[in-house]
C-alpha cells in the first residue's frame, strides 16, 4: 500500500487547494469500505481499478473515472476488487464555484462525473493518468487549474478558514453572523450555498468533524470528547454522530482505521 498527501506551498494555489492526495493498495473483495462524512469537497481520479460499486442509502451506481463530490450527511459504501489508485484533490469550498461554474451545494450527498460537468476532464484524466509519480500528477493538475484559479476575496477566504478548521471554541449562530458581517439570513444562503446545510447545521456538523479529528488525535475518552466539541450532553453526541455516519461513537472508535473517517469490515 502507496499513500501520499502534501499540502500546496504557493499561496496562491491554497487559496483555491486545500491538499492533495494519492493511495494505492490491493483490495480484497470480501472486504466492505464505508467512507463516513469527512466535510470536504473533493475531485477524485480512478486509475488501474476495476469499476468501483458504490451505495448511498438505497442508490447503487458505478463510480466514474473522475468525480466530484461535495459535502455527505450520509455515509458512502464501497465494494472494492483488484488494485485501486486514486488521485484526489481537497478543495476549498468557496473555490468550487470558480472552478465548476456552479455551487459547491450541487455535489452534496452524490457523485458527479466531472466529465459532464466540464469536457476538458476527459483530457485531464488522460495526462494524469500517463504520469508515473504522486509529485507529477500534483503538476500536472495544478499546470490545468492555473488558468481558472480565483483571486478569492477576504471573506471566502474567511469562509474556507471556518469550514476547515478544528476548534475547541463554542460557536452559535448570532457570534457566526457577526463575525462573517452577515444577517442571520445572509449566512443560511451562504452556508447553504458552500455545504448543503444551514448555519445551526453547519455548526452541528463541524462539532461532529471535530469529535472524528479527536478520535485519531487524541486519547480523549467519548465522554471528554462529547465535552470538547460542546455538545449539550452524551446523548446528544451519540444521536448527532449516528445520524451522520449511521454507527456510534464508539463503534467508530473501535472499528476505524488508521485513515480518518473511513471503515473497513469484513462482507459476510
Amino acid at each position: 500500500m502507496e499513500n501520499h498527501f502534501s499540502i500546496p506551498k504557493s499561496p496562491f494555489v491554497k487559496d483555491s487547494i486545500f491538499a492533495f492526495w494519492q493511495t494505492h493498495r490491493p483490495n480484497d473483495p470480501a472486504v466492505k469500505e464505508t467512507i463516513i462524512p469527512k466535510g470536504v469537497v473533493e475531485f477524485i481520479f480512478s486509475f488501474e481499478t476495476p469499476q468501483i460499486v458504490a451505495r448511498i442509502n438505497s442508490q447503487i451506481f458505478n463510480l466514474p473515472r473522475c468525480f466530484v463530490r461535495g459535502f455527505y450527511t450520509i455515509p458512502i459504501q464501497l465494494h472494492l476488487s483488484g488494485w485501486q489508485t486514486y488521485f484526489g484533490v481537497v478543495l476549498n469550498a468557496a473555490a468550487t464555484r470558480h472552478i465548476l461554474k456552479t455551487q459547491p451545494v450541487e455535489f452534496s450527498n452524490c457523485c458527479i462525473d466531472l466529465t459532464l460537468v466540464d469536457t476538458s476532464f476527459h483530457s485531464l484524466w488522460n495526462c494524469l493518468a500517463e504520469q508515473k509519480s504522486f509529485d507529477d500528477r500534483v503538476t500536472v493538475f495544478t499546470r490545468w487549474l492555473e488558468s481558472r484559479l480565483p483571486r478569492l476575496t477576504d471573506r471566502e477566504q474567511a469562509f474556507n478558514s471556518f469550514l476547515n478548521s478544528h476548534t475547541s471554541s463554542p460557536l452559535t449562530v448570532p457570534l457566526l453572523a457577526k463575525q462573517f458581517c452577515y444577517s442571520s439570513k445572509q449566512l443560511n444562503r451562504k452556508l447553504y450555498e458552500l455545504a448543503g446545510m444551514n448555519t445551526e447545521q453547519t455548526l452541528l456538523y463541524k462539532k461532529y468533524l471535530h469529535a472524528v479529528h479527536l478520535m485519531h488525535t487524541s486519547q480523549l475518552s467519548l465522554t471528554e470528547i462529547a465535552y470538547n466539541c460542546h455538545f449539550s450532553d452524551q446523548s446528544h453526541f451519540i444521536k448527532t454522530f449516528k445520524t451522520l455516519s449511521h454507527v456510534t461513537p464508539n463503534e467508530y472508535r473501535q472499528r476505524k482505521s488508521n485513515l480518518p473517517g473511513h471503515i473497513f469490515q469484513n462482507v459476510p
